[in-house]
């Protein structure tokens, strides 16, 4: 038996004429890998959302097309259909080249199902699922990426409670001994050294109140993203007076996040300031807001997201901490405390969303995902 797909000679004239109303699929429609619905001729019934954005085509403009007009394929997912219609069998293949647009190579894992047709699509015959390999790994690396920080923040957290104590009672001590120097004929030499211990020891217990602060409770409310970057975008342009350009390319149609407005300033405050001194304070900074739908952040399905960028024209990231960035106590500035980065992503990761940075030297970007939740 023939194991290529039916020709599609006889209806070479054109897709089938588009129902007034297009087929839903609701279970469909949340899932993450896309789901293309076929029929006997291979032509698209029915496309879930994530098929749309790995196909760059809309429902309506794929509805009644050949699968072929679309992407391109091999030899082995195209006898695959074949051998499913036909013979009803399904099909799994991996690492299978699609060719969008007739340019973009996409690498996919193929799942090709037989199926009952519905009584909203009595054409329908296959269900083909493609899961893009680069999201699979980018997940992972994601999943992993938490892990490790939840670790070293927790390793923090403890190291930082262990430490308080032991400053609090060298403090104390040496403001005791202070209070002892001053009838000695050398007192203001000596209260020096004492001064020391004292500063230091603030200085201490200000870097641990930090590596502790993350875990306060959050206290979120209805909040506009422009708000918090004209507030950031305020705070630089006084900190950097002269040489510091701050542009922004807002989309003004975005909607309010439910969020903690203190922690998303803060965390995006310090990877704006680490691009300001990365540059000296002489260079440009955009600020940049976009739409995402039909997103997966921490392992959930949302529907609507907002992204963030923070891009800077600096040197860019170092090679030897580009991995590590994240990391607590982490810096590649002289004098840096290695918090802001590790703060910035704690409280991104409290508002379920993701941080993301392309860098090299020239141009570093600093991507936020936020999600929006549906009321």
């Amino acid at each position: 038996m023939n194991a290529t797909p039916p020709s599609n000679a006889a209806n070479a004239s054109g897709p089938a004429a588009q129902p007034t109303t297009l087929p839903s699929f609701p279970g469909l429609d949340m899932l993450s890998a896309a789901v293309l619905v076929l029929d006997a001729d291979c032509r698209v019934c029915y496309v879930n959302p994530a098929a749309e954005n790995l196909l760059a085509c809309s429902l309506r403009s794929l509805f009644g097309r050949p699968l072929n007009a679309t992407v391109q394929f091999g030899a082995g997912l195209q006898a695959a259909l074949g051998n499913a219609i036909a013979n009803n069998w399904g099909y799994t293949g991996q690492n299978i080249e699609l060719r969008r647009d007739g340019r973009e190579i996409l690498h996919v894992d193929c799942t090709v199902t037989p199926v009952e047709p519905p009584p909203n699509l009595p054409a329908a015959r296959l269900l083909l699922e493609l899961r893009p390999i680069d999201q699979q790994l980018k997940a992972h690396r994601e999943e992993r990426l938490i892990e490790q920080q939840l670790a070293n923040r927790e390793l923090i957290r403890n190291l930082a409670h262990e430490i308080k104590n032991p400053l609090g009672g060298i403090r104390g001590a040496a403001q005791l001994l202070e209070r002892e120097l001053v009838d000695l004929p050398n007192a203001p030499a000596l209260k020096e050294y004492t001064q020391v211990i004292i500063k230091e020891a603030d200085r201490l217990q200000d870097l641990m109140q930090r590596l502790l602060s993350p875990h306060r409770p959050m206290q979120p409310g209805p909040t506009n993203i422009h708000e918090i970057l004209e507030r950031v975008r305020s705070l630089l342009l006084a900190e950097y007076p002269g040489g510091l350009t701050v542009r922004r390319d807002y989309d003004t149609s975005l909607p309010e996040l439910v969020a903690d407005r203190e922690q998303l300033i803060q965390a995006h405050l310090n990877i704006a300031r680490n691009a300001a001194q990365a540059m000296d304070g002489q260079g440009e900074i955009v600020l940049r807001t976009r739409a995402v739908r039909q997103v997966t952040l921490a392992k959930k399905r949302y529907r609507l997201a907002i992204e963030v960028q923070i891009e800077d024209n600096g040197p860019g990231i170092p090679d030897a901490i580009r991995e590590k960035m994240f990391y607590p106590l982490v810096s590649g500035r002289e004098g840096g405390s290695g918090l802001g980065l590790t703060l910035a992503q704690s409280f991104i990761q409290q508002h379920q969303g993701t941080i993301e940075c392309d860098s090299r030297p020239g141009r570093t970007c600093f991507t936020l995902c936020l999600p929006v939740e549906e009321a």
